[in-house]
């Protein structure tokens, strides 16, 4: 288990593990009042949380299943990425793919965050690449069935 700096300027509990194997942790609307999002608007809602993370590790930001399946709220950038040099709050960009409004409540679980590692790549430009049976094949290629 890595240790995260964080700071939380919100007024909600630190993000925490729902259970011993949960990969992620709930974010939760720091805001004064409720924000009402309108078929297929875009907000972003903040917080309260900065966080300072290792070298090698990003957190991705992504959508809570239940609020997809029972109201079609997602997140838009989804996985969102914050890079471990970010020291800004924390915002999510939730969109309403509803044809009905959704209303973000204070304290809200709005997203969940996954803390993960990345590998840097170093890019060699070349004249060609080796061939692989798949070769150029991209979206579809395999079919639907």
């Amino acid at each position: 288990m890595i240790q995260v700096k964080i700071i939380n300027k919100g007024h909600h509990p630190l993000p925490a593990y729902a259970t011993p194997q949960s990969a992620g942790v709930d974010l939760r609307a720091n805001i004064q009042e409720s924000v009402t999002l309108h078929p297929l608007e875009r907000k972003l809602i903040p917080t309260g949380l900065y966080m300072a993370l290792p070298e090698g590790y990003e957190a991705q930001v992504r959508p809570r299943s239940g609020l997809a399946l029972k109201h079609g709220i997602t997140v838009l950038n989804s996985p969102g990425t914050i890079d471990a040099d970010y020291r800004g709050e924390i915002m999510v960009l939730l969109v309403n793919l509803s044809d009905t409004d959704f209303v973000v409540n204070d304290g809200e679980r709005i997203a969940q965050m996954v803390i993960a590692g990345y590998v840097k790549a170093s890019f060699n430009e070349v004249d060609g690449l080796d061939n692989t049976e798949r070769g150029t094949g991209g979206y579809g290629h395999t079919g639907v069935k």
